[in-house]
């Protein structure tokens, strides 16, 4: 195995190894801390694991049996294991179009409904808090598949509900399930993909996110003039945690968590499964996962490592970009109010209950189209350079929405608040739809992602719950013109400035060379922002935009 070394600007102190050997590469795993990697040794340590793989009686998964290229076998596993941002899309979509109809079937007044739509993000919060416990007991495959159990059963429950206090706890069980998903599946994907690929495999699970919102407002209108409408709406979701939960036993554990839990045989037969050896990079990334864990495993010893979060400055800077990025930039920017609200909203607009519904698939359509060019884009040009783009556009359709309630006229009302919407909905999905998740899921050490990944849920989930369950009275507060072009464009502005600052580029790099990134003090990543900033302006006041955008 190839050794650490312990280093400093001016000096290193060899544990083991050459690091002067032309053999060896010199990586930097902590502060002061080096790992050399030995080639020769390597190719070694693969040819030992082999013959011990041989010699174990393991077996490939039984999907590698009809998919054998790891190129593709990661790609089906990133999308199986987003089929439970479907799952959250289309409760999203599925509830909007129900509330037209529940509070008349079951007499349910304003506040109860509210309730109703509202504390499903509040089941998700508690969903969020058990990330990390339920992660590190069982793993992440198996915690993606009992909360596909998890939101069948409260589907059934919300479906079959003849009165409030079952569809309530229908829907709180329901958004358990969705809250534990959510901080672990992009950690999922995350810690079995390539680098090349790990920002657009990741950005999979926002897409399945806007293709389950839009397939929602199909499945709403599909059942809307059915007798008992709405009960069809909600349980027909059943059909796809069916489908998680059975795909999901066919799908490897994450290596990165085997590897943490000592397994380290397994960790290599799902390396082997879903990224290869065939390359240099991905045999020195597998051997440096390895030691960067046991490195961190041991640094955790005999400790709460939780505060580290916040007591190492490295964890808290990066602390500190993820929950703005996802409670600011994702949450309080006010989809969730749109999305959930979406039929009603189309119903302020003037038109009647069905018309509403079949109106709301222009939102659906609009996300799941604009999200799709940022699996191919995140990887190109970047989680900072994605954000920054298109936050002017999320503010523009912001403004253009809330103004949209003061026209008369339904023709003009409509008009205006179906291209504000639009407009809002497309530059929320390319600029901070899913780069959150992207950067929640890479930007921690390894012994800390599940605590991270939960944190980054807690937020997520709390942002929907502020914007979901008081949403109605704060427009009766705010007016709908204030709450949209005021206090969401207010706030989206803030995230701007904060990403423009503090955040610092993750793209192309691996999980454990990310460590360094966060070991620069934010002063220094401040200015280096700032320099960059000086020059992409100059870049753009002299049209030259390939230098800005076209990026290798």
């Amino acid at each position: 195995m190839s050794e650490l070394i312990k280093a400093d600007i001016n000096h290193q102190e060899k544990i083991g190894g050459d690091p002067t050997d032309a053999d060896n590469i010199v990586v930097e795993i902590d502060a002061g801390v080096h790992y050399v990697v030995n080639e020769t040794q390597i190719n070694e340590d693969i040819a030992a694991l082999e013959e011990e793989l041989a010699g174990s009686g393991k077996k490939p998964y039984l999907l590698v049996r009809y998919i054998k290229n790891p190129n593709v076998f990661i790609w089906v596993l990133a999308m199986l294991a987003s089929t439970s941002g479907f799952l959250f899309g289309i409760d999203q979509s599925l509830i909007s179009g129900a509330s037209i109809y529940i509070p008349t079937d079951l007499h349910l007044d304003a506040s109860q409904m509210s309730m109703v739509v509202g504390f499903t993000p509040l089941g998700a919060i508690f969903g969020a808090l058990m990330i990390m416990p339920v992660n590190e007991a069982i793993g992440r495959k198996y915690t993606i598949i009992f909360s596909a159990l998890l939101f069948t059963v409260g589907a059934v429950l919300e479906a079959a509900a003849m009165g409030f206090g079952v569809l309530l706890a229908g829907r709180i069980i329901l958004g358990a399930a969705l809250g534990l998903m959510s901080g672990t599946v992009p950690a999922y994907i995350a810690e079995n993909c390539a680098i090349r690929w790990r920002g657009g495999l990741v950005t999979l699970y926002q897409c399945m996110v806007a293709f389950g919102v839009m397939c929602g407002y199909v499945t709403a209108a599909i059942f809307n003039s059915v007798k008992g409408n709405w009960r069809f709406m909600l349980g027909s979701s059943v059909v796809y945690s069916t489908i998680l939960f059975f795909g999901m036993l066919l799908m490897p554990e994450s290596s990165r968590w085997l590897m943490q839990k000592g397994r380290r045989l397994d960790a290599f037969l799902v390396w082997k499964t879903i990224r290869g050896f065939s390359t240099r990079d991905e045999r020195n990334e597998f051997f440096i996962m390895e030691r960067v864990i046991l490195y961190e495993k041991d640094m955790a010893k005999g400790r709460w490592v939780l505060m580290d979060l916040f007591t190492r400055p490295r964890c808290r800077r990066a602390l500190f970009i993820a929950v703005s990025y996802q409670f600011l930039g994702q949450q309080m920017s006010g989809i969730n109010s749109i999305e959930y609200y979406q039929a009603t909203l189309m119903e302020a607009t003037g038109l009647s209950p069905q018309n509403a519904v079949y109106s709301s698939l222009i939102g659906g359509g609009a996300m799941f189209l604009s999200t799709i060019p940022v699996i191919f884009l995140i990887d190109r040009l970047g989680r900072r350079t994605m954000a920054l783009t298109f936050i002017p556009g999320v503010c523009v359709g912001l403004f253009i929405t809330g103004f949209s309630f003061l026209a008369t006229g339904l023709g003009a009302r409509l008009g205006v608040y179906l291209t504000g919407m639009v407009l809002f909905t497309a530059f929320w999905s390319l600029g901070v739809g899913a780069g959150p998740w992207v950067v929640a899921s890479e930007v921690y050490p390894s012994y800390l992602r599940s605590y991270g990944v939960s944190i980054a849920a807690l937020s997520d989930w709390l942002g929907t719950f502020i914007t979901t369950y008081p949403f109605e009275q704060m427009s009766t507060a705010m007016t709908s013109t204030g709450v949209f072009a005021g206090f969401y464009c207010g706030l989206t502005i803030l995230i701007g400035v904060i990403l423009l600052l503090f955040m610092p580029e993750t793209k192309n790099l691996s999980l454990e060379a990310i460590n360094q990134v966060f070991e620069m003090p934010m002063r220094e990543v401040m200015k280096m922002n700032m320099n960059n900033l000086k020059v992409t302006w100059s870049n753009l006041m002299h049209f030259r935009f390939r230098k800005v955008w076209v990026r290798t």
